[in-house]
């Protein structure tokens, strides 16, 4: 399955219909306060049409006629209006805060649980830092939208809506005249967005680049001292920088291109209102109200519109950051639960029946392939460098599905089991383990909770039982030593080894786990898995035969197949077969 993320893949959300189903989809659980929040929006945005209606009429009725009394009503409505007004917006602000603060908070959550949910091929095919520039990058600028523009943009949709209707209600032919600009303002709006947002999502992408190619290169920053090519990134970087910086001014031409073409709109507008007026003026068809009433009007219609072209910029940056989130929201992993047919009578811990796989875009690298790994047994895979011993390990751990035939864990099928079952049997240890930035008491207890309520003095004693305690010597604070960037990668492979020996697995795995660790302490590592319990099975993967000297079988592993040995000897001599074809 294709999990490549690119905008290639995200053209079903370019349409403005759909931008705006997507972000009415985020208010799902928000019933309640949006309701209260809508209805503080049209109550803000009559009670603010509503005092020109009054101040017209009391012009044209009272203030001319000098009649107080009226006045004097006029003034206590009006300021009824204004409370009104003012408890409306600090309502709506409330509630579109609480509104836009929840569903940030579930959206970043949705895509962390995404995420894990997507198996390892989805992490092969995308970068670290694209990924978490949606969780965090693309999520801020949403942030930025909900928090800053949001209110006003439902505010301006909403006084323009309203704005209409009161000018339907004064004149029709010139509710007609002043339409016609604001119709051609939509026209274009909807014929141009998909473009803009299409500028933002490219502006990203070269964003989103740039950042990846930095972090890249400043891990990799020893070698490019040792080998003196720091020329070789600065040019790279230039390059990266350049397409960003192109990308960038593209999409600020086209967040920008909505101001000038709304205001001459507006402009428009007013020249050919005003020309009406003077006709209805001369023909004696408008009172002086009317006029006053009509004119608040055409500016609050036309200055919201202005406020609009503004907004719209950002609605398709936000736009574009949420087709980014959702195209990895949408995504779904192809390893599924099956549902437990007959179990396969058999005896081993692992059976492959003529396993066929192949990487996204690869031929296959594993054709047929069938063995099996008998409970209590320690199994080395050797073979040449690229021969897909690792990805054979994979198999065994589900970290991949095969293409066709099955895998089986125990006399089921692998897919049957969940997660958590199938991690509760089988542990791997990789030559490069990941730990998170904890101490190493948190690091070996992760996923482990038989023993999450140790102390440190329990936790000790249990690892003596297990001959794990003098692996601690190497760390100046034992448990409560920080796993920093002063951590060596050999003393990584000690903290991997001792979680995976805490948790007992039925089967481990072993992927070069000792290729960066002192001889002693290998030796040391060595005794520990004898005592491992005789039904757990050992699958070690090394290039140094030393390390695999006590495997009771060797498996072959080579381009499409794996072939039992019956020797180190054996091993060896295909090895150097394999070298002398290469």
């Amino acid at each position: 399955m294709n999990y490549n993320l690119s905008t290639e893949n995200i053209k079903k959300w370019e349409t403005l219909k759909s931008s705006f189903k997507k972000f009415s989809s985020l208010t799902k659980g928000e019933g309640k306060r949006l309701l209260i929040s809508v209805i503080a929006i049209v109550t803000n945005s009559l009670s603010t049409l509503s005092s020109p209606i009054l101040l017209a009429y009391a012009i044209d009725n009272y203030i001319r006629t000098k009649d107080f009394n009226w006045i004097l009503l006029f003034s206590v409505f009006l300021f009824l209006i204004y409370i009104v007004e003012s408890t409306a917006t600090y309502v709506q602000t409330k509630t579109m805060w609480e509104i836009w603060i929840n569903i940030l908070f579930r959206l970043r959550n949705r895509i962390f649980t995404k995420l894990q949910e997507l198996p390892v091929t989805f992490f092969n095919q995308n970068k670290t830092w694209d990924l978490i520039s949606r969780i965090n990058s693309d999520t801020e600028k949403l942030n930025m939208f909900f928090s800053e523009a949001l209110t006003q943009f439902i505010w301006n949709i909403s006084l323009i809506t309203w704005t209409w209707i009161f000018i339907l209600a004064i004149n029709f032919r010139l509710w007609i005249v002043t339409l016609l600009p604001a119709l051609v303002i939509f026209i274009i709006t909807h014929l141009i967005s998909p473009w803009v947002k299409r500028r933002n999502l490219e502006s990203l992408q070269s964003l989103w680049a740039m950042s990846s190619e930095i972090q890249e290169s400043l891990n990799n920053f020893k070698v490019m001292v040792a080998y003196n090519r720091l020329d070789y990134f600065k040019e790279k970087f230039k390059k990266f920088n350049l397409r960003n910086y192109k990308a960038f001014i593209k999409a600020w031409i086209a967040n920008n291109i909505f101001t000038p073409i709304y205001w001459f709109a507006a402009n428009i507008a007013q020249l050919l209102t005003l020309s009406f007026w003077i006709y209805l003026i001369m023909n004696w068809n408008f009172t002086l109200w009317l006029l006053i009433w009509f004119q608040f009007y055409i500016n609050f219609f036309y200055n919201s519109l202005r406020e609009m072209a503004e907004l719209w910029s950002l609605f398709q940056l936000a736009s574009a950051s949420l087709d980014r989130i959702s195209e990895v929201i949408s995504m779904e992993s192809d390893m599924k639960i099956v549902p437990q047919e007959d179990s396969k009578e058999t005896v081993s811990i692992i059976e492959f029946e003529n396993v066929v796989f192949r990487y996204p875009e690869t031929s296959e690298i594993l054709k047929g392939v069938s063995f099996s790994l008998q409970k209590g047994m320690t199994y080395a895979l050797v073979g040449p460098t690229g021969g897909w011993k690792t990805t054979t390990a994979s198999l065994m751990a589900r970290l991949y599905d095969p293409m066709d035939w099955k895998v089986y864990l125990d006399w089921k099928d692998i897919r049957s089991y969940t997660e958590a079952e199938r991690a509760n049997k089988i542990w791997f240890i990789l030559q490069e383990p990941f730990l998170f930035s904890w101490n190493i008491k948190e690091n070996i207890l992760y996923w482990n909770s038989q023993f999450e309520n140790y102390s440190n003095e329990d936790l000790l004693k249990e690892l003596e039982n297990k001959g794990l305690a003098d692996l601690l010597v190497k760390f100046n604070d034992w448990l409560e030593t920080e796993v920093t960037w002063g951590i060596s990668l050999g003393q990584k492979q000690i903290i991997a080894f001792m979680r995976a020996i805490l948790k007992n697995p039925e089967l481990l795995i072993l992927d070069e786990a000792t290729a960066n660790i002192d001889t002693i302490t290998e030796h040391l590592l060595e005794d520990i898995l004898k005592k491992l319990p005789e039904n757990t099975t050992k699958v070690i993967i090394a290039h140094r035969f030393n390390t695999i000297k006590n495997a009771d079988l060797i498996f072959f592993v080579n381009s499409w197949a794996i072939i039992q040995t019956w020797s180190m000897q054996d091993a060896l001599e295909m090895l150097q077969h394999w070298v002398r074809e290469g």
